[in-house]
């Protein structure tokens, strides 16, 4: 018999499992069908990868001497894109190098380059890795739903120069046997969720030049050659010249041994996070520094005097530390432009006499210090400086800027100081004094108010003299006056040499770096670059957009171009900036040929010896059996296990769906239809439950429709319980369900659909829609209206039991809609006015009462709406870094002081140089909500009439709602990292807006 006979029944066994046990029938198939095939065509059985010839559609033919792979290389490779549910589109057959796969280069039929970054794979990085001996360079980067755990098989690839595996999700630790790999000059793993400690066999990688780890959760010690019996660790890297550790969970002390004066290191960046223990003395000795952040940790004692000895340092940032002793003498660091020391307990001091010594000095960051003394000329002369960030000191005397001050100039920030007097000549900029004497007595009021100036608009690429553009709604214009789909993202950098966002100079020079590079790529039609603004790591951050040339798209292979630009950092950022995280927006769609019909790469049929054929018939035939008992098998026990049981639509069932009020119920089809096949272009977010896909009726009526994960049962019981909830309640700040289909194993549910994404993304930037005050007080306002309406007029009444930021909605107009109904829970009618049940939620908003007696309120609800009204003020996690928002504020908190003394946890977005009228009402309607003990809590009616007569207070009408559409809102773009809560999360808030963290 033909291998092809062989072939299309092996096909028609193994969809015999489409339920129950399938990798275990699947791989019994494949052994023996493969090990059959083997005995005629002499191709080496044994490989657990022969599966996936087989399921390729491949023949042994395949890998004939004509073919240019060598077969162990793509047997490796199929291997590994059978991992991944979204293969390349070109990825068929057997041969990589001779049908030109994308993302694979070869050298004489070795794969010896993957470079898939931006690609929408989706699945995990198998060890099958390792068996590509001439790989020399990895980049997997930007794929978002790429996860599972880094394989230590990676440490078989003896010549790899780059491995690249920058924001993906991968878990788990990073291999020691990474250690193994002599040549590796870069290893990019930032934006991640990579626990554990630093492997100290990383000290083996002598050629390494950039070992990048930020933004993960990497913890422990920093390993060095002292700390282990391996004699290895990071004093061993001589070689590398930059560290990238920040925003990660590293503590202990920094050891002495990484400051030496044979270590090459220019960057040495661990901001953000527990370092612990005195900076060692041997700093002075890495007199090759050129960025210096140990900011956001948890440093003492005092800073060593040869600090002086970093003669090439520019970037000097000490902030938020407990660092003691006297302020650091500075003199002679000529190269010196960014100084940031705000924030410790630095002994008491007068004005250091390096303060007008440093020539290159553009920002000067000493707030919250105990500097004292007056500020005489040329204190602020020096020409490259541009902003001075000196309040809450104790700065005292005249202030005189009659001598001269720098023509760059824009910033002198001295509130909360004794400055007596002032005399600013004819400066015009920003000169803040609020808070001194001189104010207190009745100073310039041009001076004296809190509230900063109104800033110039951020940078945005000029447009030509565009004629009218009618773009549609999903297109944007280029600068060109072009309508397309642009390749877009933002760029994070990690230190910057000037804070005169004004400039603009500085960003015209990111837009002409960036196609420069682009251009050497292939044909674009311009670059634009937006919205710069700080954040709260103190990141740059820059918006990016390049559009393609005469065309709406880019392919699938420029996309991939374009990302590898940014992850390899053939981009190279101009003078000015430092090292760059890129945080890529998904890009739409790609432009794709079509692939090859599968029939027309079958090749000739292969005959098969008579015994071979008759080991195949005989095993197939007892295969049939076992899979026709396996498919009963796992189809009862699913039925049984779905909280529905087994609803079927016909009449044959003896089991019918609820009968329910209003949601109307939707055949497979129709949604099908609706989504375009649930096109990857009509995804508008994922999470753990699924996927959220942009429907549309035939009367162009937008649906969201939530799909669980095929096959699947998670999320099943949340699934029958947001079915039920929503079907009896009904309130303009509850999200609407619409209807559900369970058919075909399927489980969706289908809501009006809602532009604005959720609260979360518009507090962490990532809509692009600025919230000032007034808004999050209607947000705040409509939220506490649907839990009200769910708590005291639905009949029984209802706690929904995970009420967060993701789960506010917010519709055209900003409206806010409660959704997620999956964890809520019925009342009881027997007066107890709680019931007993298993504590879920999302930590952080978790109600403690609740969770430690497990008997749950309408109070639980309200304790998490007093976390999401301290969100609404901050733009804070709950919890961050072990400190959890609650415990933060109020610790803080003085009511003698202005702001309740909480002026450095204000989300810095509002904008509120003046307090609000109503503020403190805010707040401690907050902190009531977040009482320990549920009676001492208000209920959501009184939350909400209380946030009405803040409303009230600040000029608002409660009951108008809100006046404009997202269409206007100002937009900042801002995807940067937010990772998902917990895992009691069950659908991740997967019906928002399509954004990429973090």
């Amino acid at each position: 018999m033909s291998f092809s006979w062989y072939l299309e029944l092996y096909s028609k066994i193994v969809l015999q499992f489409a339920d129950g046990k399938i990798a275990q029938g699947r791989l019994i198939v494949n052994s023996i069908v493969f090990a059959a095939i083997s005995f005629t065509s002499r191709i080496p059985a044994g490989s657990v990868r022969a599966k996936c010839y087989m399921e390729q559609g491949a023949t042994p033919t395949d890998l004939s001497p004509a073919a240019e792979t060598l077969p162990d290389e793509a047997i490796a490779l199929t291997a590994l894109a059978g991992n991944w549910n979204n293969q390349p589109h070109n990825w068929v057959g057997m041969d990589p190098c001779g049908s030109k796969w994308v993302g694979i280069t070869c050298t004489n039929s070795h794969i010896t380059m993957i470079v898939l970054s931006g690609a929408k794979l989706n699945g995990s990085l198998s060890g099958d890795i390792g068996n590509l001996p001439e790989l020399e360079y990895l980049d997997l980067s930007f794929n978002k739903h790429l996860t599972g755990s880094i394989p230590p098989a990676i440490g078989n690839l003896m010549k790899l120069k780059g491995l690249i595996l920058v924001s993906c999700n991968f878990v788990g630790t990073i291999p020691a046997e990474l250690g193994n790999l002599p040549r590796l000059g870069m290893l990019s793993l930032y934006s991640n969720n990579l626990r554990g400690e630093i492997p100290a066999t990383i000290g083996n990688l002598s050629k390494l030049v950039w070992l990048d780890i930020t933004d993960n959760q990497i913890s422990g010690l920093l390993p060095v050659s002292s700390r282990n019996n391996l004699n290895l660790g990071l004093d061993n890297l001589t070689f590398c010249q930059h560290f990238h550790f920040g925003k990660n969970n590293i503590s202990g002390s920094l050891p002495a041994q990484i400051f030496n004066s044979n270590m090459r290191l220019i960057h040495l960046l661990i901001d953000s996070n527990n370092l612990t223990g005195s900076i060692p003395p041997t700093l002075g000795l890495a007199n090759k520094l050129e960025a210096l952040r140990l900011d956001k940790n948890r440093l003492t004692g005092s800073v060593p005097p040869n600090l002086n000895n970093l003669t090439s340092l520019s970037e000097l940032h000490l902030s938020d530390n407990q660092l003691t002793g006297p302020l650091p003498n500075l003199t002679g660091m000529n190269q010196l432009t960014y100084l940031e020391m705000s924030n410790n307990p630095f002994d008491q001091s007068q004005v250091p006499p390096w303060f007008s010594t440093l020539p290159a000095l553009t920002t000067l960051k000493l707030e919250f210090l105990k500097i004292s003394g007056q500020l005489l000329p040329p204190v602020f002369a020096f020409p490259p400086l541009q902003s001075a960030y000196l309040k809450n000191n104790h700065f005292n005397g005249s202030l005189n800027l009659d001598a001269g001050y720098s023509s760059q100039l824009i910033l002198i920030d001295l509130q909360n100081n004794d400055i007596d007097d002032a005399s600013p000549g004819d400066y015009s900029k920003q000169l803040l004094l609020s808070g001194t004497p001189y104010c207190n007595r009745g100073g310039n009021s041009k001076f004296c108010g809190s509230q900063l100036p109104p800033s110039p608009p951020p940078f945005s690429t000029p447009f030509e003299n565009c004629p009218t553009t009618n773009c549609p709604s999903d297109q944007e214009e280029s600068p060109t006056c072009n309508c397309s789909y642009p390749f877009a993202g933002t760029l994070l950098f990690r230190f910057y040499s000037f804070s005169n966002m004004g400039n603009w100079t500085h960003f015209t020079a990111v837009e002409v770096n960036i196609d420069k590079q682009a251009r050497q790529l292939f044909s674009i039609d311009s670059v634009s670059v937006q919205n710069p603004r700080l954040d709260g790591n103190s990141y740059l951050d820059v918006d990016i957009r390049i559009f393609p040339a005469d065309k709406l798209r880019f392919n699938y292979s420029e996309i991939i171009s374009l990302s590898n630009m940014f992850s390899n950092k053939s981009f190279v950022a101009p003078d000015g900036f430092g090292p760059y995280l890129f945080i890529p927006n998904p890009y739409v769609d790609f432009t794709v040929p079509p692939s090859p019909s599968s029939k027309s790469k079958r090749l000739p049929a292969i005959i098969g010896g008579t015994v071979a054929s008759v080991v195949v018939v005989v095993v197939i035939a007892g295969l049939v059996i076992y899979a026709i008992q396996q498919r009963k098998e796992a189809k009862k026990a699913k039925e049984l296990s779905l909280p529905f049981g087994s609803w079927d639509r016909s009449n044959s069932s003896n089991s019918i769906p609820p009968q329910l009020r209003g949601p109307r119920m939707f055949t497979f089809d129709d949604l099908k239809k609706f989504t375009n096949n649930f096109s990857e272009d009509n995804s508008i977010g994922s999470g753990g439950y699924g996927k959220v896909y942009r429907a549309a009726l035939p009367d162009g009526t937008l649906l969201a429709v939530k799909r669980a994960q095929k096959e699947s049962t998670q999320g099943a019981h949340e699934f029958k319980t947001e079915i039920e909830m929503l079907s009896r309640v009904h309130h303009r700040n509850l999200v609407s369900l619409i209807g559900f289909c369970f058919e075909q194993g399927e489980q969706m549910l289908v809501y009006e659909y809602i532009p604005n994404g959720n609260l979360k993304e518009s507090l962490t930037g990532k809509s692009g829609i600025r919230l000032d005050w007034r808004r999050r007080l209607r947000i705040a306002l409509g939220a506490a209206r649907g839990l009200a309406y769910l708590h005291e007029l639905a009949d029984p009444s209802i706690v929904h039991r995970d009420i967060k930021s993701s789960n506010i909605l917010l519709d055209h107009h900003l409206n806010a809609k409660v959704s997620d109904f999956g964890l809520s829970r019925q009342l009881s009618g027997d007066g107890k006015g709680h019931i007993t049940t298993q504590v879920k939620g999302t930590m952080g908003y978790l109600d403690p009462e609740y969770y430690m007696t497990q008997q749950l309120t309408e109070k639980s609800d309200v304790y998490s709406f007093g976390i999401l009204l301290l969100e609404i003020l901050t733009a804070r996690k709950p919890i961050d870094r072990g400190r959890y928002i609650v415990r933060e504020v109020r610790n803080a908190m003085d009511k003698a002081k202005d702001f309740y003394g909480l002026h450095e946890f204000l989300d810095p977005v509002l904008g509120l140089g003046t307090k609000p009228p109503g503020f403190e009402r805010f707040v401690d309607l907050a902190m009531s909500c977040v009482e320990e003990s549920g009676d001492r809590r208000p209920s959501m009616s009184q939350v909400a009439k209380e946030i009405e007569t803040i409303m009230q207070m600040a000029g608002m009408d409660p009951q108008a709602g809100s006046a404009t559409t997202s269409d206007s809102f100002s937009s900042t773009s801002r995807p940067h990292p937010y990772n998902s809560d917990t895992a009691y999360d069950y659908s991740g808030g997967v019906f928002t807006q399509k954004v990429e963290p973090k």
